[in-house]
């Protein structure tokens, strides 16, 4: 049967996470580190122990295509309900009042590490001999922030309830809707349908009362009515309503054209509002430790390293990373106002791994033949890259010394508008 097949992979993804991410702490590394390259290392440009269909899955699918699609199916449902549950959780660990207070700066640092990427990646991707569509595709790719990831290292490394932990978030969060809205626009350019402004319009106005609507107005419905779960007879009664919220705000997401993850976030915000809020973030890591790791793992089994013995290509991937990455360091760190010079290097670096929206870009882009399979790569390896390198490099800021609200330097002090820290000239 196929199912024993698959079952056989997840064990391997699975036991390769907890493995490779016990060995990357060991190293003083983010367990996220370890995930990725376990994950490129058992996927089917390697090893191939995972994302490779076997003789069960293919006689069950009867022929290597659609084994392949049902295999990639599976995974893609898991790895996404991994990110799901991870976004959740770094919710149930915000509230509304902390995302609104950096609000405007967030908005800030989306725009600016937004609109430095695009442009610093268009111009090389026009520099190095690229159509203009596909240049388009490819800078399109590359602006959005993965929340996701950068949610995971900031758990692993005990800082989501910092000042610049919360501006990276909040700024990963607007950063995702503003992509996705950039995602249509290339789609419509694409299409040869083209997109008006008004369309632009609208459907930055969809997006944003979505999520005012759930932010503002489902935290007084939960307030008003959560107490009345203790009445249920339901075991875990609770945690069943917030999990339902989450997989139903996830999904409503998806339906009105945003990444399921800013649902799931909004979610674990709301639920934050309750006086159970605790307890359900106890109940729900044994879900968050099985799924999250398998999310990373399968997102490391895409990459194709075998590429990067083109040297056109490897000298394409080397470009657009560096930029990708500079691009956020400089647009995201500059767009930080008011906070330390630390805290900016740690928002640009936070901001810097690429995820979800890259792949979807990547997906239309060659669905409408603007994307080759060779620049599919280029925007996976790129993507994968940022993820590598961001870590490592945020778990060195965060730890080379004293950081964020927990600074105590004397040429720093407390701005009494807000608790934010402001750097004295």
């Amino acid at each position: 049967m196929p199912t024993t097949e698959i079952l056989w992979q997840l064990f391997l993804v699975f036991l390769g996470a907890k493995l490779a991410g016990e060995l990357a702490l060991r190293l003083r590394l983010p367990a996220v580190v370890g995930e990725l390259v376990v994950g490129i290392a058992l996927g089917p440009h390697a090893l191939a122990l995972v994302g490779v269909p076997g003789p069960d899955l293919l006689g069950y699918a009867g022929s290597a295509k659609h084994a392949g699609e049902l295999l990639h199916g599976v995974f893609d449902i898991l790895g996404q309900l991994g990110v799901i549950i991870l976004l959740f959780v770094v919710g149930l660990e915000m509230r509304v009042e902390d995302i609104a207070a950096v609000g405007p700066r967030a908005l800030v640092v989306a725009v600016g590490g937004l609109s430095v990427s695009f442009v610093l990646v268009f111009a090389f991707g026009q520099a190095f001999g690229l159509g203009s569509l596909t240049s388009v595709f490819l800078a399109t790719a590359l602006v959005a922030t993965s929340a996701g990831i950068a949610a995971r290292v900031l758990g692993d490394l005990g800082q989501l309830q910092t000042n610049a932990a919360r501006l990276i978030l909040g700024a990963a969060v607007i950063d995702d809707i503003l992509g996705l809205v950039a995602v249509g626009v290339v789609g419509g350019i694409a299409s040869g349908r083209g997109i008006s402004a008004l369309a632009i319009v609208t459907l930055a106005a969809e997006t944003s009362a979505f999520v005012l609507f759930v932010a503002l107005v489902g935290r007084r419905i939960i307030r008003a009515y959560s107490v009345h779960l203790d009445r249920l007879r339901l075991p875990n009664a609770t945690f069943a309503a917030a999990l339902a919220l989450c997989l139903g705000l996830a999904a409503l997401a998806g339906m009105v054209g945003l990444a399921a993850i800013v649902g799931a976030f909004l979610a674990g915000m709301v639920v934050a509002e309750t006086r159970e809020h605790v307890d359900l973030d106890r109940q729900i890591r044994p879900l968050y430790d099985l799924l999250v790791p398998i999310f990373f793992v399968i997102s490391g089994t895409r990459t194709d390293l075998t590429m990067l013995g083109n040297p056109s290509l490897l000298m394409l991937v080397g470009g657009v990373t560096a930029l990708a990455m500079l691009g956020k360091l400089i647009g995201c760190g500059l767009g930080a106002i008011g906070v330390t010079v630390r805290d900016r290097l740690v928002v640009g670096v936070g901001m810097m791994p690429r995820g979800e929206v890259a792949l979807i870009v990547a997906g239309i882009g060659q669905s409408v033949g603007a994307i080759s399979e060779s620049l599919f790569a280029v925007i996976v390896v790129a993507s994968i890259a940022t993820t590598i390198v961001a870590p490592p490099a945020l778990k060195w800021l965060l730890t080379s010394g004293s950081f964020g609200a927990k600074l105590t330097d004397e040429t720093h002090r407390r701005d009494p508008r807000n608790d934010d820290l402001t750097l004295v000239d």
